[in-house]
């Protein structure tokens, strides 16, 4: 990413270029990217081919004013902070399903950011509702913030016994991790470093699979200026207060369906997406 690209983005953000790359500006451009830029999956839905690569990332993001999934917004982001002099590793993740099973390998992207005042910190823009900052790695307790109390701890093994880093095998990796929210496991995390690339197959599964949830329904969602959270799901609009109320309506018309993405998400679009999975069955 260039000067120019780096500035671009951050007028969107609207977000000034930083002196350093500090653990407080960091707070602010992790705040202000998931007030700015959506968390969405319309591409699937809308037969956009969706390509990790940092070009592509920037023209979808920066250039076309959209959001993306993990990989695009935390693969995005991370160029973002690297252009401004943070220390960053990509993290494959995997997500908690029902009864605790984990997801598919690389089934989640992370960020792992080194800032030059305050240590490594998990910044994760991608995931939808999660921390509304970037959270301590270091820190061993409890982290509270806005989207809850959270913790990041040792993983124990996985359902085939085998624990993360290799340890099962006798190797000398680092352990994997897992992120809690309340106390309850949100996703686990390697601690080795990846490149983007690395996660085509996993975007490429929940662009296609009849069993992602991307692909059986449509999202939408970004927090607000006031801690709470908006989502348009297919036609139906949610709006989240910070104390939890909830106002839910169906929009009856194509035009209320492009004038929320519109006005709400800054997204403009000529036609409404519609559920391509929906007559398959099967995120």
């Amino acid at each position: 990413m260039n000067a120019a690209q780096a500035d671009a983005y951050l007028r969107r953000l609207g977000v000034q270029n930083p002196a350093w790359p500090t653990i407080d500006v960091l707070r602010e451009l992790q705040l202000r990217h998931l007030q700015t830029v959506p968390f969405e999956n319309l591409s699937i839905h809308l037969g956009e081919e969706i390509v990790l690569e940092e070009k592509r990332l920037l023209e979808k993001v920066v250039g076309a004013r959209r959001g993306g999934f993990c990989y695009e917004l935390n693969g995005a982001f991370g160029a973002l902070l690297a252009a401004l002099g943070y220390d960053v590793s990509l993290l494959a993740g995997r997500v908690y399903g029902e009864g605790g099973r984990l997801g598919i390998p690389f089934d989640h992207l992370a960020l792992r950011v080194r800032t030059v005042d305050a240590g490594e910190w998990l910044a994760d823009v991608g995931f939808g509702a999660l921390s509304h900052g970037p959270l301590a790695m270091e820190e061993q307790g409890e982290q509270e913030d806005p989207g809850g109390a959270f913790r990041i701890a040792e993983a124990g093994p996985d359902a085939a016994g085998v624990r993360g880093g290799g340890r099962a095998g006798g190797g000398s990796g680092a352990p994997d991790l897992d992120l809690l929210r309340d106390g309850i496991p949100v996703y686990r995390l390697e601690v080795r470093p990846r490149a983007l690339r690395d996660f085509a197959a996993g975007a490429w599964w929940h662009c296609t699979s009849p069993e992602s949830h991307f692909v059986q329904s449509l999202v939408c969602s970004r927090l607000t200026q006031d801690g709470g959270r908006i989502t348009l799901s297919g036609r139906q609009l949610k709006v989240t207060a910070p104390d939890g109320t909830r106002d839910t309506r169906e929009l009856e018309t194509d035009e209320e369906v492009l004038e929320v993405y519109r006005e709400r998400f800054g997204i403009g679009l000529d036609r409404v997406p519609v559920v391509r999975g929906a007559a398959r069955g099967g995120g």
